[in-house]
């Protein structure tokens, strides 16, 4: 058995939340974060928090937005 595919059987015998914080490292490997990117992006989250929050802007429940998504598509 290659080293390589020791690890993934090892990796298969842990727990979900391990296995999915492994993926997540290894995919930024492959894809690093810009932090350019990551920042603006966070500054966007904030800012849609804010305007809901302060009654800005009104959320829509997701069983609408689904439905809506699903009218859609059926077109």
């Amino acid at each position: 058995m290659t080293s390589t595919a020791r690890l993934i059987d090892e990796a298969m015998e842990l727990p979900v939340e391990e296995r999915i914080r492994m993926v997540d490292s290894l995919l930024l490997t492959l894809n690093p974060a810009d932090a350019g990117i990551e920042a603006a992006w966070v500054a966007v989250a904030e800012r849609r928090l804010d305007d809901l929050l302060s009654g800005r802007v009104q959320g829509i429940p997701a069983e609408e937005v689904f439905e809506e998504a699903r009218r859609l598509v059926a077109k």
